[in-house]
């Protein structure tokens, strides 16, 4: 479990400070509303399950994922390897705009449960699909 959370830490870290991402949701972030609740709960870490929100379109977040190689496209989370699932365009595809926002949910929210991969590889792979997403807008 140290290893999810230590990867998800270095994921956060990345997507904190990139121009393509509009914000995470980590509540180990001194951003984070629960900040305070979740140190006191959750001393050893936070887990490896979050969303962030990717600047742009819904194709802007169907192309982060379908560039992604390392992350696979699922919706299950907690696994060994690392997965991805944007709900826009999946889960909640059928789901008005208004509806979406009151869930919570933009046009480019990505969930995303890191696994045990190396970090090196996981942040690449992200680099490379944010890239991608950028040229969709």
């Amino acid at each position: 479990m140290q290893r999810h959370v230590d990867n998800a830490r270095a994921v956060v870290k990345f997507l904190s400070t990139h121009a393509a991402v509009e914000s995470v949701a980590y509540p180990e972030l001194e951003s984070h509303p629960d900040r305070a609740l979740a140190q006191r709960l959750l001393p050893r870490g936070c887990g490896a399950v979050f969303s962030f929100n990717l600047k742009g379109s819904r194709a802007a977040g169907r192309a982060f994922v379908e560039a992604l190689r390392v992350f696979s496209h699922l919706a299950n989370v907690g696994d060994a390897k690392s997965l991805v699932i944007h709900p826009a365009s999946t889960t909640h595809f059928r789901v008005p705009d208004d509806e979406l926002v009151a869930a919570g949910i933009t046009q480019g929210t990505i969930r995303l449960s890191v696994g045990l991969e190396d970090p090196t590889d996981l942040l690449e792979d992200l680099a490379q699909a944010l890239k991608r997403a950028q040229k969709v807008g």
